[in-house]
């Protein structure tokens, strides 16, 4: 493991983390390389693999997050690509409590369930095959303020440059993500809701 990857980890954790009760989950894709070229690629052999996304067939990793409304960075995973954004939800968020708000991808009543019990309320769209379920306007709000997370992501890989397929070992590669998203943490202007928390009051 290089010796500068532990001491970011460390940083990102000290930095500020403000519990407001509000929380965005989701993961993004890291291509480590073109998809075709992924028998050839030496330094990702037996740690990348193939799936697929809403974009296509990819090789590389997940990267997990969970920010607030104002934000910040509360929680991040990296994962295989295969893995279910389901199974790593828990752990990242067992520290939180109110609400967190997730695409269609964290639809499980045992997930629901499973937080609901620690103090975190899941909130998702339904898909069209549920039935309808009761809405508190609050959570319709919510869900429709789910763009600030892909807000953040567009800043990881557009600014941090977290993405990229010229790495020519692993340890460099996770380097280059904590470092990105320490850079983040460091931003004076983030992606935020404004919300006032009266809202939730009422």
């Amino acid at each position: 493991m290089p010796s500068i990857l532990l001491p970011l980890c460390f940083f990102i954790a000290a930095q500020g983390k403000t519990a407001t009760g509000i929380y965005f989950v989701d993961s993004t894709i890291l291509r480590v390389c073109h998809e075709k070229r992924a028998s050839q690629n030496r330094a990702f052999k037996g740690l990348a693999k193939k799936s697929k996304s809403t974009m296509g067939w990819y090789y590389g990793f997940k990267l997990h997050i969970i920010v607030n409304d104002m934000g910040e960075l509360m929680a991040f995973k990296m994962s295989k690509a295969t893995t279910d954004d389901r199974v790593v939800l828990p752990k990242m968020a067992e520290n939180l409590t109110g609400k967190i708000i997730g695409d269609k991808g964290y639809i499980s009543q045992k997930l629901f369930d499973q937080l609901y019990e620690k103090g975190l309320q899941l909130i998702t769209k339904i898909r069209k095959n549920m039935k309808n379920k009761l809405v508190l306007m609050i959570d319709k709000i919510l869900l429709r303020k789910r763009g600030i997370i892909e807000s953040v992501f567009d800043q990881l890989k557009n600014i941090s440059q977290i993405e990229h397929s010229q790495h020519r070992s692993a340890d460099n590669f996770m380097v280059n993500i904590v470092a990105g998203l320490a850079a983040y943490c460091l931003q004076e202007k983030k992606p935020s809701l404004g919300i006032k928390y009266n809202l939730l009051n009422g």
